[in-house]
């Protein structure tokens, strides 16, 4: 094992980390803000690179594509909400129903193929694997960064408002917030809204970033945003208690779920088995809090 090639491929390892933290934090206001477990960022995922990839191959200007492709993620978002308020159906089994459908939406389309290709060299990409070595702006590293603070400080603005305060109140005690004449399900559409808008941003950055979308890319991503949640809230839950704080918190955790990964993969694991450890992860990081709880009330009983 050649410690040469692990420091080579952390650069991306960071990278990926960054553009995943983005979904990451989608994935955060609906499991830890709305306390709600949305399941469907395994099809927006994919949805916001299909929309904005498509519409840029169609010479559509990158920043409108990407304002399609939120809107896409959003809309998807707004589908489950139906789902499970309108209709009643429990949100796990809204988010399943949402990213099976939004399986063939995708590949609608995406005119039929399972993926599709863009080129940095014929097309401005807002990120790309070919600049992960450079030492300036065009660095996927740095670009993520800057999209990452100015997506935590938006956020950390909106949810200080009146609005924002509702949605947290939401999620915080939802029968305690309709008396106080809170109107409950908007606040878990908008909250699904926004939260796979996040997702359709991180999914055009990942697209941009491998130059091409797959039908599949999402497969699998619930996984990672809850690794990176739940790892942010083992190791900075107690530092962290500033909302903007929490929010960068995440970010980090998937930084250092791909950092394992590829610690990992360079130890000799087949890649065929990556999903098994990322289950595997995740399930440890959960498991953590519930054993620290155990070995405070062993040592009490003692």
């Amino acid at each position: 094992m050649n410690l040469t090639s692990l420091l080579n491929a952390l650069p991306g390892a960071v990278a990926q980390g960054l553009i995943w933290g983005i979904m990451a934090i989608g994935v955060y206001i609906t499991y830890k803000v709305l306390d709600l477990a949305d399941l469907t960022v395994d099809g927006s995922m994919a949805t916001g690179g299909a929309v904005c990839v498509m519409l840029m191959l169609a010479g559509v200007n990158m920043w409108l594509a990407l304002a399609c492709a939120i809107v896409a993620g959003m809309l998807a978002g707004l589908m489950t909400g139906i789902f499970h308020t309108v209709m009643g159906i429990p949100p796990i089994l809204a988010g399943i129903l949402t990213q099976l459908s939004l399986y063939s939406i995708n590949l609608t389309i995406m005119g039929f193929k399972a993926n599709q290709g863009i080129n940095v060299t014929k097309y401005a990409l807002i990120v790309s694997q070919r600049n992960v070595r450079e030492l300036n702006l065009s660095n996927p590293i740095f670009t993520s960064l800057i999209v990452l603070i100015l997506l935590i400080a938006l956020l950390y603005w909106f949810f200080g408002t009146e609005l924002g305060s509702s949605l947290r109140a939401t999620g915080a005690n939802a029968a305690m917030s309709r008396a106080q004449g809170i109107n409950t399900n908007n606040c878990k559409i908008l909250g699904l809204m926004i939260s796979n808008g996040i997702v359709a941003l991180s999914s055009v950055m990942l697209s941009h970033y491998q130059g091409f979308v797959d039908v599949n890319m999402g497969r699998g991503a619930i996984v990672i945003g809850l690794a990176a949640v739940i790892i942010s809230d083992v190791i900075f839950g107690k530092l962290f208690r500033n909302f903007a704080l929490k929010l960068t918190g995440v970010a980090i955790g998937a930084v250092i779920y791909y950092i394992v990964i590829q610690i990992v993969l360079w130890l000799g694991l087949n890649t065929n088995l990556l999903k098994l450890l990322s289950a595997l992860i995740v399930a440890i990081f959960l498991a953590v809090p519930h054993w620290k709880e155990n070995m405070k009330g062993g040592r009490g009983h003692a």
